[in-house]
């Protein structure tokens, strides 16, 4: 398995892969045009070709990242690759000197295993907010926002 950036050429399937688990309700769908103007965010699993798992790490602020689009592939889900791929994201925002990294999700378990604690979306920053306004459950968000603050030791893990 390789850990890499998406390219150009990985959208179809990174698509198919993220709307494939929003029709069952379980994430925000993405559009193309959202994964092209933002495909440098994006980290992939490949294994023989294939794309079997994304996830995007999306500056918000001078302190502060979110990881959007987390989808393992169902014939490799339970492996552990999610938590690698947010491993992987916490270190580059670690090395981008980002000191806290949230999630909105549905899946609060998987991330609070990934060392991450809930927290009030009401006491979230204001910039987190201004992608809503495109979303299909704007103004009814019914995520849950998690939070990680990372730490002086994993900035030196990283350097």
């Amino acid at each position: 398995m390789i850990f890499r950036h998406a390219v150009l050429k990985d959208v179809e399937a990174i698509i198919a892969l993220v709307n494939g688990y929003a029709e069952q309700g379980l994430m925000l769908p993405r559009s193309r045009n959202m994964l092209y103007e933002n495909i440098r965010e994006f980290l992939i699993i490949e294994e023989l070709e294939q794309v079997i798992g994304v996830a995007s790490l999306h500056i918000v602020w001078e302190d502060l990242a979110e990881i959007r689009a987390l989808a393992i592939h169902s014939t490799y889900a339970k492996q552990g690759l999610g938590a690698q791929l947010v491993r992987h994201l916490l270190q580059e925002a670690a090395q981008l000197g980002c000191k806290k990294v949230f999630a909105l999700t549905y899946r609060t378990d998987f991330f609070e295993r990934c060392g991450f604690r809930i927290v009030d979306k009401e006491d979230m920053p204001s910039k987190v907010w201004k992608e809503c306004i495109n979303c299909i459950k704007f103004p009814n968000c019914d995520e849950v926002a998690v939070m990680i603050t990372l730490s002086a030791s994993d900035y030196a893990m990283v350097t």
